[in-house]
């Protein structure tokens, strides 16, 4: 038994130097306004600093919707702000489709051209252990962001998608609780199938339904976070399956606002996104009955992420979970120029600063950028 315990030692001691990674060091972290960590029992993180600049990728998944095309925008144009530009050597941008093989094999890629962090999208929340190790083997700094993952293992930035499924669901429950309605049928238009904040959003929404004890018809559909296939598969179901008493849109607003107007469907309660058009639509028919919350998850949170990627590289302690919160308005607090504009495309996500972390994008300079990777 001794002889055993002497291997498991010596393994144990082989295999801590072979995959580095960071240590678990005590808190707080840097720049905790910024960086704050997701509850009081966050770990966490710290590697060993490497000098600047650096070169750092994104690795994107799906990238099917206008979210997406948005998120890639404001990476490249969050690479060139002043506050970080001369920390970033080089940033490449790539997209993998919804395929988990095909993007752990572009972060391993990455990994193995020497580039110091990996900013990433992930497809699924579980499967991706190998390039966790690989990234700690070779000292790179992996932060998954949006959709996460299931492991404690990386440094990770997102907002509580649960909340946000909850939010979501206990705007629509009051708003039909004041029509004297403690029951119904509502349409959940769902997102990317598979994805983290897709199933995080409806366990939410379905934990604040259940929660009523009221009668609860909930259908739901596959809008892929995309105003266009939001607008059709919500068409579909008003045609087959309407009238609904209230929508829960993950993504897609727009479309699913737009596709109840063609339908002569009443306005009804709606909770959704953050997008241009859906706000502008709220803002100019609230007074008709299209009683409304905007909840985002915001592009803004690449920028956030190669910041805190950044942050890590220059040996600062990080929390293990980063956490962002929740912006939100409902019908009563939209403003043009403030919270929307009806200057920018219909497709534009409203939500794209962040004081506590100097993160300040500017409509136009993101539309200003191509759509296309690196």
């Amino acid at each position: 038994m001794k002889a055993i315990h002497g291997l498991t030692a010596l393994a144990v001691l082989f295999g801590s130097a072979a995959w580095a990674g960071p240590e678990i060091v005590n808190g707080p972290g840097a720049d905790p306004e910024c960086f704050k960590p997701w509850d009081a029992s966050t770990k966490y993180f710290q590697w060993e600093k490497k000098d600047g600049p650096y070169r750092i990728a994104l690795v994107n998944g799906f990238v099917g919707n206008t979210w997406r095309i948005q998120m890639i925008k404001m990476a490249k144009t969050f690479a060139e702000d002043p506050s970080i530009k001369d920390k970033i050597k080089e940033f490449k941008v790539v997209s993998t489709g919804t395929d988990a093989p095909a993007q752990l094999g572009a972060i391993e890629d990455f990994i193995n051209q020497g580039f110091d962090a990996i900013i990433t999208i992930a497809v699924s929340p579980d499967g991706f252990d190998r390039v966790i190790r690989l990234a700690d083997k070779n000292d790179v700094v992996l932060v998954p962001f949006d959709n996460v993952l299931d492991t404690d293992t990386v440094m990770q930035v997102n907002e509580d998608q649960t909340e946000m499924g909850r939010n979501y669901a206990q705007f629509v429950v009051a708003q039909l609780k004041e029509q004297g309605k403690t029951g119904g049928k509502i349409l959940e238009v769902r997102g990317v199938p598979g994805n983290s904040v897709d199933r995080d959003r409806s366990i939410g929404i379905h934990e604040v339904f259940d929660a009523t004890g009221g009668k609860w018809d909930i259908v739901q559909v596959v809008g892929m976070w995309d105003d266009g296939t939001a607008q059709k598969v919500t068409a579909d179901a008003i045609a087959v399956q309407g009238p609904f008493d209230g929508f829960i849109v993950q993504g897609g607003t727009t479309g699913v606002v737009q596709a109840m107007m063609d339908a002569g469907h009443p306005f009804v309660p709606i909770a959704g996104e953050t997008e241009n058009g859906f706000r502008k639509l709220v803002a100019k028919h609230a007074d008709e009955g299209l009683k409304a919350i905007s909840i985002g998850q915001s592009p803004g949170l690449v920028a956030i992420s190669m910041k805190a990627a950044v942050s890590a590289l220059e040996g600062n302690p990080m929390p293990q979970l980063i956490s962002v919160p929740l912006p939100s308005a409902d019908y009563t607090e939209l403003e043009d120029g403030v919270n929307f504009w009806s200057d920018l495309p219909d497709n534009f996500f409203t939500t794209n600063e962040f004081a506590p972390c100097g993160v300040n994008l500017s409509g136009p300079a993101i539309m200003a950028q191509s759509e296309s990777d690196m």
